[in-house]
């Protein structure tokens, strides 16, 4: 039975929010924040990477990086840029890309139902990226970013969008990629009660993007817990911020792979390697052939589950596993698992995808070209993956398993600073 209930949201004043909301601490470098921040002085980055406020030679794990952090966001507030309703609230958020539209519910969810497993995982995280976030989330004494969390359709609960849908939102705005952005505020009390009801009866929700955000979270709540005299589990430090979209609204994209090198090889030798273990079909030899750029946009992804398109030596071709993995443990059956097990792993010598240094994922939101840009660059190997589905990712979830490193894709993200979670001023 998930808790997932309402809060007092601070949120940027109607005329500042498209230059406030912004991307998600992690899906930027430094560099990428320095440059947004330096365009924008109102970005919410300069207090989700704070050390845009400093020179390059400041460590941005410095103590008074986090300081900052924490200084920025009172000052914002403080001023005014920020506003804080008046009483506990859900916030409808939708998000729309390329004429594709997905809405979810925006409050706060329980720490325990995350160690309790009622918030399921597909992903392992880092110990030294949940430490930034928790010394981010300590310092601010907030939470800035929401995660990302998935249910099964409920249809109530759409319902109930699809009816506040039909008011005038608090904000609609396009963000700089394109991508528009709308939110509704539900502060009706019998409706914010409804809803809170629903989710008591919902057992089983799922982290779609923000593992490592949730990790941290959770952990500044323990941490709290630990440092207080008394804990009743009703102090907000107790839920962090989430945003909750059912399941059929959600676009899984693949997550692309990039080796830097044929481990030895000779690209003939490579292609012999691969036609044990795959059928292979050639597609295109850029020394051969020629095709518009609309064609090249999509000819070459994979059209089903069990297809791997790969680009080395400026050819593309198409790969069907002979004999395809079958295991109890559906993990094993993922498209990337495979990829992991019969390529990456055999013939190119990526034991380990979260430590070597010769392997980049690109998610699929970049496009091919990119890939290919890449792999002629370095003469190594580009895979382009089918994307993995939602019930893929729940199947997993639920036998309590987890999927190789970088599997899923979401766009599009949520924007952080749209919504902030204090729980402690």
């Amino acid at each position: 039975m998930a808790e997932f209930r309402p809060f007092y949201g601070i949120r940027p004043r109607e005329d500042l929010v498209h230059k406030i909301a912004a991307p998600p601490y992690d899906v930027v470098t430094s560099e990428e924040a320095r440059a947004i921040v330096e365009k924008n002085p109102y970005s919410f980055l300069k207090v989700d990477r704070a050390e845009t406020q400093f020179d390059n030679s400041v460590n941005m794990y410095s103590d008074h990086v986090y300081e900052r952090a924490r200084d920025t966001l009172d000052q914002m507030i403080a001023e005014g840029s920020f506003v804080t309703d008046s009483s506990p609230c859900y916030y409808v958020y939708e998000l729309t890309m390329n004429g594709r539209s997905q809405t979810g519910l925006t409050g706060c969810i329980s720490i325990d139902d995350y160690l309790e497993n009622r918030i399921k995982k597909h992903e392992n995280t880092k110990t030294e990226k949940e430490t930034d976030r928790i010394r981010h989330v300590d310092a601010c004494r907030a939470h800035t970013g929401p995660i990302f969390l998935t249910y099964r359709e409920n249809e109530r609960l759409s319902f109930i969008q699809v009816e506040k849908k039909r008011e005038n939102p608090l904000y609609s705005f396009q963000s700089d990629d394109g991508i528009c952005h709308k939110v509704w505020k539900i502060d009706e009390p019998e409706l914010v009660k409804e809803i809170h009801e629903i989710f008591h009866k919902i057992s089983e929700l799922y982290i779609a993007d923000g593992h490592h955000r949730a990790a941290s979270a959770v952990k500044a709540g323990l941490k709290r817990r630990q440092e207080e005299n008394s804990c009743t589990g009703e102090e907000e430090y107790n839920y962090f911020l989430s945003v909750l979209f059912p399941d059929k609204e959600l676009l899984i994209m693949e997550y692309n792979r990039l080796v830097y090198d044929l481990n030895g090889y000779t690209p003939e030798e490579f292609l012999k390697c691969i036609e044990t273990e795959f059928e292979m079909e050639c597609l295109h030899k850029k020394k051969e052939e020629t095709l518009d750029a609309a064609a090249h946009a999509d000819s070459f992804r994979p059209q089903e589950k069990g297809e791997i398109s790969m680009y080395v030596n400026g050819g593309w071709y198409r790969l069907k596993l002979k004999k395809a993995e079958q295991s109890e443990n559906v993990a094993e059956t993922l498209d990337v698992a495979q990829l992991q097990n019969t390529i990456l792993a055999p013939i190119l010598g990526i034991r380990d995808p979260k430590t070597d240094q010769r392997i980049r994922f690109i998610g699929g939101i970049r496009g091919i070209s990119v890939l290919e840009e890449l792999a002629d660059k370095n003469g190594g190997v580009a895979f382009v993956m089918y994307p993995t589905s939602m019930e893929e990712l729940f199947a997993v979830a639920d036998a309590g398993l987890l999927m190789p490193p970088k599997s899923t894709w979401f766009e599009p993200k949520l924007r952080s600073g749209l919504f902030i979670h204090r729980f402690e001023q």
